[in-house]
């Protein structure tokens, strides 16, 4: 069989990317322009600024791509895009140029879960990862836990009931004058705090043992800083992020661990932005080596939004004959599974 080349556009939040991957799993060119400088200012994304500058960079982020793989249009098997989740301005710009590039080559077009993109980052790297396994998915806009059962076969088994887990991370790292994006500036100061000097709580749902809460433990920490503040006390912004989290860490880890058991299987990959952060990587580590569970994880390139991932879901879609239409268009909540 020949080789298959997918040319991956990936604009669902902030991140206007593309990437030409070989074969679902060799990336030839992942180029990435990110937006944070220009958010930043405004302590979180702008859906409409967002759009704007997508327009503005999709076509140069293209071309590099093409560029540094040393390919041609006419060397690419497929287009593949993210049409869903994500801000739907955001996901019109690269859908748009998609279908664009599709109609003018005749190149097959491929409509890939974001999400899906995120779990599949982690067959870049990590060549002997096959279905099944579990996986926790864990983003600014989501947290999920799901059994891959095949390549394009996914069931969640827990969700979030309110904030995602990164979402969580921006709200007390903005309550705590850290700024945005707050994941990565948690992540850092918690190194020079201590985890256990405030008793933040961890949330379980009675009636879905795999999902997850994260509100309640942001509340408690908005709620600790609004009593230092009546009370005259000083803060200890390490101290707090830290206790935060491992709030958060502790649940993520007991709930996937728990599925991982549950369903019998020996295999464990984590994925999407806050999959990058370290703490959650060296607590996942130490417990699945004690349980005896192989651990996957993406590189923190491929944990944020990039093309890549994108390539990757869409090279698996691809080969199981998955097309999509002129009429494809983007679903700014579209749900794991369906098309």
């Amino acid at each position: 069989m020949s080789d298959v080349l997918i040319l991956a556009i990936e604009s669902s939040c902030d991140e206007t990317a593309a990437a030409v991957v070989k074969n679902g799993r060799e990336v030839l060119s992942n180029v990435i322009y990110t937006q944070i400088a220009l958010h930043t200012q405004f302590g979180g994304v702008v859906p409409e600024i967002a759009s704007r500058k997508h327009i503005e960079k999709i076509n140069q982020v293209i071309e590099k791509a093409l560029e540094e793989a040393n390919v041609t249009l006419k060397d690419i098997t497929a287009i593949a895009v993210t049409y869903g989740p994500g801000l739907v301005g955001a996901l019109l710009v690269g859908v748009s140029e998609a279908k664009a590039i599709s109609f003018a080559t005749g190149l097959p077009l491929v409509g890939v879960h974001h999400i899906e993109g995120h779990i599949s980052a982690n067959y870049i790297e990590n060549k002997d990862l096959e279905p099944p396994f579990v996986c926790l998915v864990a983003s600014g806009g989501h947290s999920h836990l799901v059994v891959v059962k095949d390549y394009g076969k996914y069931e969640i088994i827990g969700r979030t009931r309110d904030d995602a887990a990164g979402e969580a991370f921006d709200k007390v790292a903005r309550a705590i004058g850290l700024g945005y994006p707050g994941g990565p500036k948690i992540d850092k100061i918690s190194k020079e705090g201590n985890p256990d000097a405030i008793a933040f709580p961890r949330a379980k749902m009675a009636d879905n043992e795999y999902d997850f809460s994260f509100s309640g433990v942001k509340s408690a920490v908005l709620n600790y800083l609004n009593s230092c503040q009546m009370k005259g006390e000083e803060v200890n912004r390490a101290d707090v992020a830290a206790s935060f989290q491992k709030a958060v860490i502790d649940v993520l880890v007991d709930h996937s661990i728990h599925a991982v058991k549950s369903f019998g299987y020996d295999k464990f990959a984590i994925a999407g932005g806050v999959a990058s952060n370290s703490s959650l990587r060296e607590a996942f580590e130490k417990r699945c080596e004690k349980e005896g569970i192989k651990f996957y994880h993406p590189s923190p390139i491929y944990c944020t939004d990039n093309a890549a991932m994108i390539g990757a879901a869409g090279y698996y879609d691809y080969v199981n004959g998955i097309r999509s239409g002129m009429d494809l268009n983007a679903v700014p909540n579209l749900r794991l599974g369906e098309r």
